[in-house]
């Protein structure tokens, strides 16, 4: 044996960088949990903790401004945040979704516009593809965008966009040749306060109550010419990469649900007693506490396959991202809704965060692609 062997665990920055998160999660996250939850408010508290240590949006390049940290250490920080509140993990996980498309396709001119201002926490920043008819079939999408001289124009609506109404750019998909269909989608950032920029009211949610979701609208939006991601037509391309990096990041989210769930379970089958023992002493949930932890290890270490693989920048990611995204996703659902089993009526109610965590575990088999979706673009990767 080989105690220096190293080709398959976390660095020592990546593990200190865990400990670092889960510390001021604990202490500046978790206390507001159940209250963002229970009044639907924004993590406001979450969200200056997170700024504050430079956590918010890790992956920005240093050149603008960020830690230039990798696309594991985005996973890490989703994950540890959503272990204690989901909701607040779309902090840093929506403004990475956010800023993926501009990384990957944007000019340099463009990234200096708009990432020093989200790098500082000044500025927050959304992904804007679904429509309310265009959603698994994002390419069906009505937006659209017209040349005006140097400017474009922008009219149409978005929908689900989370964190709409706190962030200040919004990275928008529209068509601009209606002809050339998928390749007739072109990608640009949009300020809130352009012309003809609108935020609708808030949904009514199941989980994740704490980060808002809503349509957003452009009527007659007017944006600088230079606001384009990329060239003319490359839009649903870019937005297809953006998935393949970001998928795993709702991997990672739903992984950290379901430690947060596994976590609170393991303490209360240990404290208490039925029948004159411990529960932690019947067979049956040690079964399932074994059952739960194993899914979830499995799902984290898929999700650090893929997001690893996502950074070196590896062709053919689509299979290895689906596939993270969808069974830590599936395994979140199903550890969350055990955990709550084990606590019994107790996990029914808001003394304990069980519920709250199977309520917001179930949006992570829809957003980024149904698991449906991922299924589809799994087999099609082993079939082609």
């Amino acid at each position: 044996m080989n105690s220096d062997f190293d080709s398959y665990r976390l660095s020592d920055e990546h593990e200190a960088l865990r400990d670092a998160v889960r510390t001021l999660a604990e202490k500046e996250i978790a206390p507001y949990a159940a209250e963002v939850d229970e009044q639907g408010r924004y993590p406001v508290e979450a969200q200056e903790a997170l700024t504050k240590a430079g956590f918010h949006a890790i992956t920005i390049p240093e050149q603008f401004g960020g830690e230039g940290a990798d696309e594991l250490a985005g996973c890490i920080v989703i994950e540890e945040v959503a272990r204690v509140c989901a909701s607040s993990s779309l902090i840093p996980g929506v403004n990475g979704l956010g800023l993926t498309p501009i990384l990957l396709s944007a000019s340099d001119e463009l990234k200096q516009q708009v990432f020093p201002s989200i790098a500082s926490g000044e500025a927050m920043i959304s992904y804007a593809l679904s429509e309310r008819e265009a959603g698994s079939d994002a390419a069906a999408m009505k937006t659209r965008a017209v040349r005006d001289g140097d400017d474009w124009v922008l009219n149409g609506t978005k929908c689900w966009i989370t964190n709409a109404g706190v962030s200040t750019w919004y990275t928008v998909m529209a068509v601009t040749d209606p002809e050339k269909k998928a390749n007739g989608i072109s990608a640009f950032v949009v300020h809130k306060d352009d012309p003809g920029f609108e935020v609708g009211p808030k949904e009514r949610k199941l989980g994740i109550n704490g980060s808002p979701t809503r349509e957003i609208y452009f009527q007659n939006c007017r944006i600088p010419g230079d606001r384009i991601i990329g060239a003319e037509g490359t839009g649903f391309k870019t937005a297809l990469q953006t998935l393949d990096h970001t998928r795993p990041t709702i991997g990672a989210q739903a992984v950290g649900i379901a430690q947060g769930a596994l976590d609170v379970a393991i303490s209360y089958v240990k404290e208490r007693k039925q029948f004159g023992k411990h529960l932690a002493e019947f067979q049956g949930l040690q079964f399932m506490i074994a059952d739960m932890a194993m899914k979830v290890e499995s799902a984290r270490q898929l999700v650090y396959v893929a997001t690893s693989r996502a950074e070196r920048g590896e062709p053919g990611l689509g299979f290895i991202s689906s596939a993270a995204k969808c069974l830590a996703s599936d395994v979140a659902m199903s550890v969350t809704t055990d955990a709550v089993q084990l606590l019994g009526g107790a996990g029914y109610t808001r003394d304990f965060p069980v519920e709250r965590m199977m309520r917001d575990a179930k949006i992570t088999q829809i957003y980024e692609g149904t698991n449906q979706v991922q299924r589809l673009v799994m087999a099609r990767a082993l079939l082609r």
